[in-house]
């Protein structure tokens, strides 16, 4: 389905949840007005913190532009400025076959990293202080920064060098070979995750025993979730904000939730985000997220496929790039699938939010405690924009906004006024 129809029939789904429900309902139901009810909670922030979680959600418009440009910029510093040649010559002079593409694609990386440093630090440190929301110094950033420099120059360097393989390979199909190759990796990277990455920035340990902690397994065993643990990590050494999250595949899925989130909400809020979380497990959205995501690479890579090609015969001798296997070229194949990415993420952002659509219906039926989500769907909103359009929602969102949550816990609250 083109991506245009998507947004048309989102933001028609979106109109039609603002809509009455029509239905008979019982009295209790019926006395109880969901739009009222809906807005009570959208009150609840004052204007100016209204303000505050506006102009930090829009902002976030310009920056993804500004990315876009910077990475464009990026690649003009090594393909028009001439770096990328330099950089070839010298880890020519490395031995053996690999070790040249394998040195060129670490020195890329590692460059590329410090060249949007200025960027980064803005983004990344400036601006979550601006708006109150980071708890590290400077150092600390810059600690947390270069470890993840550390693994993607590690982990990008062998993926790179078996796309480079598989292009010098498979000719012009070596997108078809990249994308199975993507799938693997993507897979392996969900897998590994919750042992060997996420432990780098953040300290796990078992949730203690207690009410929460027998809740949330107690709705895990209702729901067919085997889970016998669940998982607390430090995020407050980082930022102010909350979360929880479902992480893994097979014997390393892992129920986790941040001390931010146990620290600020109540139980009834924990519980009910806990399972909008168990409700991603049921509901397979991993193994699924993981299909449309090997499938909007494939079609990046195809992009750039065709564009690459196009462009190496008017500027490849310029730039000296002789083919799409010529490692000199990852600049260029990085900047188009840059704009690839900057193009489909309003796809991107469609399949996600309509998945945690669907993890907040469950939940909401798994915790049964809609004012508990409602009220952590606006503690939420400190840095997510409340109230959007409908437009802005279905292009910028990935997840539903703050308004959409609260009505559909208002709306599942209206129908359950008579549960004991």
């Amino acid at each position: 389905m083109p991506l245009f129809t998507k947004r048309l029939l989102l933001a028609a789904s979106l109109f039609l949840l603002t809509l009455p429900v029509l239905a008979a309902a019982p009295a209790d139901s019926a006395a109880f007005n969901v739009e009222a009810a809906t807005q009570h909670y959208l009150n609840t922030l004052t204007p100016a913190q209204k303000a505050s979680s506006d102009a930090y959600f829009e902002g976030g418009y310009w920056l993804t532009l500004w990315r876009e440009l910077y990475a464009l910029g990026l690649a003009a510093v090594f393909l028009v400025l001439g770096l990328s040649p330099r950089l070839k010559s010298w880890t020519q002079r490395l031995p053996t076959k690999v070790l040249p593409t394998l040195a060129y694609i670490a020195l890329y990386l590692l460059l590329a990293h410090v060249l949007t440093y200025p960027l980064s630090i803005y983004d990344d440190y400036f601006r979550e202080h601006q708006y109150g929301l980071s708890n590290q110094s400077f150092g600390q950033w810059l600690s947390d920064d270069l470890k993840s420099l550390a693994v993607s120059v590690v982990a990008g360097s062998v993926v790179i060098l078996i796309l480079y393989v598989a292009i010098r390979r498979t000719g012009r199909r070596w997108w078809v070979w990249a994308t199975a190759l993507a799938a693997i990796f993507l897979v392996v990277q969900v897998f590994v995750s919750p042992i060997y990455i996420r432990p780098l920035f953040n300290k796990y340990t078992n949730l203690p025993a207690g009410p929460v902690r027998d809740q949330i397994l107690s709705m895990a065993r209702a729901n067919g979730v085997p889970a016998d643990n669940v998982y607390l990590f430090d995020a407050s050494r980082q930022s102010k904000r909350i979360s929880a999250n479902v992480s893994g595949l097979g014997s390393t899925i892992r129920v986790s939730l941040n001390d931010n989130l146990l620290n600020r909400c109540t139980p009834a809020e924990v519980q009910a985000v806990m399972g909008h979380e168990l409700g991603h497990y049921v509901l397979n959205h991993i193994p699924k997220m993981l299909i449309f995501f090997v499938l909007i690479v494939g079609l990046g890579l195809w992009f750039v496929d065709w564009a690459f090609h196009r462009l190496l015969g008017r500027y490849g001798a310029r730039w000296g790039i002789s083919s799409i296997g010529d490692v000199g070229g990852l600049p260029l194949v990085a900047a188009l699938f840059s704009v690839f990415t900057f193009f489909a993420q309003p796809g991107f952002n469609t399949i996600i939010r309509t998945q945690e659509q669907e993890a907040d219906v469950f939940g909401l039926n798994a915790a049964r405690q809609p004012d508990g989500f409602a009220s952590t769907a606006m503690k939420l909103s400190e840095y997510r924009k409340i109230d959007p359009s409908p437009w802005e929602e279905a292009i910028f969102f990935d997840h539903p906004s703050g308004r959409t949550r609260v009505l559909t816990a208002m709306r599942w609250k209206a129908e359950h006024l008579q549960d004991k």
